[in-house]
């Protein structure tokens, strides 16, 4: 089974010779605005696979001559499928850690048990797994004295100077381009030391705990001048969430307000990321500004685009001059002047807006992003959480319901682990007073009280949640995604489908990877419906992970109905979520919403109560849900307006995928 599906969708955005190109000169010169090398991989499975192939290229060399190789390795979400890798090597290809000695780069402060924090993940994810020896692992203790932090940061330093130096350290990058725990203003001359958790760096934090709340006051981390005293360093990153500081990384200036910008004063560097992390750096996301381009519809109206930003202008008003001044005028050899491409960009532009998602009955449908027919449409929305529906595309939702459409709803994870324990509270009270009113049945009012017990006193942070508040949690979630959709225009309670994939159901913050049974639901599903338009989330930046599964598991259903007859026929749309949207040459239908539309999509979030102001994966934004959206939705149409089309209170974005056949 393919593990990412969904590295596809980069693909089919970026020409590979912008990433790619098998000329050396070529590359040259696309990459001469890079100052850290940079290796570009279609997926994070191939860059995290080049990477551990490296790492063990490195160990063998070592082992050849007797000799330690000594590596500084980091916790979190980046690092896990090189580990995985690492692992099997070690099984499949008896490679051993036997002369490894391993300094781990950070550990949470103070600690309530050795049992959680970075360390003990690392153990989970790798060291339990490997030949290494014990007494060859070094990592801060979170659960030292506070006056044993300064003599320990100084010995840690000079343990690394012991074992001979740092050969390797890998490194992730924060959104806020923290190396490790070294934020914004971090010196040069850092070392091992504590630093206080907040901010930004507290919310990435807060990914390895079961909520923020959770999160230690601090961090014991290594430096700057710790990293750069390594013979060799790998930063690496993974997502379009890491895109823009990849390209200050890379790009930009060397700055204390980007401590990841130090790697360019580096003498042995090297960056490696997937498609999507690099998707802001010059040559992907502006290559007419370091080469000659293969010019398509998509890199012609990103151009444009890009232009009219630039400028100031309308499409329509852009001229000769403003693209030769600014490296486009390529574009007026191609096309003979600027009122032609001008021309072809807005219609091209124009073309995307529609108020019927689900295709017009009875008209001409040769310029419109969704086919007249057939009408009704089967419409199957899938939502990775219980709230991402609305979040999303509520407008859409909701204007195929009163277009008389077919509409299915599937919500594709039951959401539970994003319930606070003080709403099951409430709940278990409400049912314990409902049960003392109307029955004699003491049953459900022990169960609940013996849930508002647990909750209260009994629950031991980190470990996995038992089975009787997931259920509460998910039957929280579920009801207002019922409430959501209703709502929204369903009709029928047995058009909105609770999927609960398994690899969801860990009952932690970590969840399994995507599996067979994961598959099968959403297959089932697909072929009881048999629809003719699906929307799906394409949304890759949420900082859970989620969406990426649930879509690999979309796209794996379908590979595997790909001669399907009525699939043949289905057209499949993406959704961007509450963290992104798509880029404007992508875009390929637009529904505009009205300011009633917009109150309507409100309500329609507002229905998911349990999220409305303390949901733990809020992410890096301060704001809302319901804001997000509407900021987005608003952003969107303004966007099209600057570019000289209509004016609209806001517009939902949306890009076709055609599965790879």
């Amino acid at each position: 089974m393919k593990t990412d599906l969904s590295s596809q969708i980069t693909l089919t955005r970026i020409p590979q010779r912008y990433y790619r190109p098998e000329n050396a000169f070529e590359h040259s010169v696309l990459t001469r605005l890079e100052k850290i090398p940079t290796n570009i991989y279609k997926s994070a499975d191939e860059g995290s696979f080049a990477i551990a192939k490296e790492i063990a290229d490195q160990i063998r060399k070592k082992q050849e001559i007797g000799e330690n190789f000594v590596m500084a390795i980091p916790g979190g979400r980046s690092p896990l499928s090189i580990y995985k890798e690492l692992i099997r090597m070690h099984k499949e290809e008896q490679l051993s850690f036997r002369n490894v000695v391993l300094f781990v780069e950070y550990e949470f402060y103070p600690l309530v048990s050795s049992s959680a924090g970075n360390v003990a993940q690392l153990k989970e994810a790798l060291l339990d797994h490997i030949d290494i020896a014990p007494e060859n692992v070094y990592a801060p203790d979170g659960c030292m004295p506070k006056d044993a932090i300064i003599d320990f940061c100084r010995i840690y330093e000079e343990n690394i100077q012991k074992a001979g130096g740092l050969d390797y350290i890998l490194l992730g990058v924060g959104h806020a381009s923290n190396i490790m725990f070294n934020g914004v203003g971090a010196s040069l001359s850092s070392r091992t030391r504590l630093v206080l958790l907040e901010g930004a760096a507290r919310k990435e934090a807060s990914r390895t705990f079961p909520s923020l709340d959770n999160v230690p006051a601090g961090v014991i981390t290594m430096g700057i001048a710790t990293m750069m005293r390594a013979r060799n360093v790998i930063l690496m990153a993974w997502g379009e969430d890491k895109a823009n500081i990849i390209a200050k990384t890379v790009e930009g200036k060397v700055s204390d307000a980007v401590p990841s910008s130090y790697l360019q004063n580096h003498t042995n560097a090297k960056v490696v990321v997937d498609l999507s992390a690099a998707y802001d750096l010059t040559r992907i996301s502006h290559p007419w500004l370091v080469t000659n381009c293969e010019w398509d519809n998509k890199l012609i109206r990103r151009a444009i685009v890009w232009l009219c930003q630039l400028t100031g202008k309308p499409i329509l008003k852009l001229t000769n001059k403003d693209y030769s001044e600014n490296g486009l005028g390529e574009l007026l050899a191609l096309y003979g002047s600027a009122y032609n491409v001008n021309i072809k960009v807005f219609n091209d532009i124009q073309h995307t807006i529609t108020g019927w998602p689900g295709g017009k009955p009875n008209a001409d449908d040769s310029n419109r992003p969704e086919r007249a027919t057939p009408y009704p449409k089967k419409v199957i929305i899938f939502s990775p959480h219980p709230d991402d529906d609305v979040i999303s595309m509520g407008g859409t939702f909701h204007r195929l319901c009163e277009q008389h459409h077919d509409v299915h709803v599937a919500y594709e994870t039951s959401g539970n682990i994003a319930v606070g324990d003080e709403e099951v509270i409430r709940y278990c009270e409400y049912l314990r007073d409902v049960c003392e009113k109307y029955t004699k049945d003491e049953t459900v009012k022990k169960k609940a009280e013996e849930i508002i017990h647990f909750l209260r006193y009994e629950k031991v942070e980190g470990e996995a949640e038992k089975r009787d508040v997931l259920f509460m949690k998910g039957t929280i979630r579920r009801e207002e995604a019922r409430a959501g959709a209703r709502y929204s225009g369903i009709k029928s309670d047995d058009h909105i489908h609770f999927l609960d994939l398994p690899f969801y159901e860990t009952g932690l913050v970590k969840k399994n990877d995507l599996g067979e049974a994961d598959i099968a639901i959403v297959k089932k599903l697909l072929m009881d419906v048999q629809p003719d338009e699906m929307f799906v989330a394409g949304d890759l930046a949420d900082p859970h992970g989620t969406h990426r599964v649930c879509l690999n598991a979309v796209l794996a259903a379908l590979d595997e109905l790909k001669d399907e007859e009525w699939l043949k026929n289905c057209r499949i749309w993406m959704y961007r979520g509450a963290w992104a949207e798509w880029e404007m040459d992508h875009v390929e239908m637009a529904v505009p919403i009205s300011p009633e539309e917009l109150r309507h999509k409100r309500n329609a979030i507002l229905k998911h109560q349990s999220q409305a102001e303390s949901a733990p994966f809020l992410g890096d934004d301060e704001r809302l849900f319901w804001q997000r959206a509407e900021d987005r939705n608003r952003a969107t149409a303004e966007l099209y307006h600057q570019l000289g089309l209509a004016s609209y209170e806001a517009m939902e974005a949306f890009v076709q995928y055609v599965p790879v056949r």
